[in-house]
């Protein structure tokens, strides 16, 4: 089963693990610093996004992932995200995402 992890939970992850061991292999070192530049919300806030964006049918796991790094604030961003899907968005889905995201700004 395949967990899917938020810039934020990674940030958490990898900052807990430097702790523990007092330092991190190189490519955790990268993958911190990365996190640290990017995620825009705390750890909580991260899941609790991915859970509402997951209420939304249209939702899948991964997509809601990638909704709460990028935390879109315009339809057009929102449309990117979901440019792989084999659907498109209609006004309203996309007024939903951006109304659950703007909550967390």
């Amino acid at each position: 089963m395949e967990d899917y992890l938020t810039l934020a939970e990674v940030r958490e992850l990898l900052e807990k693990e430097k702790e523990d061991r007092g330092e991190l292999s190189p490519e955790q070192g990268y993958a911190l610093q990365h996190a640290e530049a990017f995620a825009r919300l705390p750890a909580k806030k991260a899941k609790k996004l991915v859970q509402g964006l997951l209420e939304l049918e249209f939702m899948s796991p991964s997509t809601a992932v990638k909704v709460v790094d990028l935390m879109p604030t315009e339809p057009e961003e929102v449309r990117a995200i979901f440019s792989k899907e084999r659907f498109t968005l209609a006004k309203e889905d996309i007024d939903r995402v951006l109304n659950l995201v703007e909550k967390y700004l």
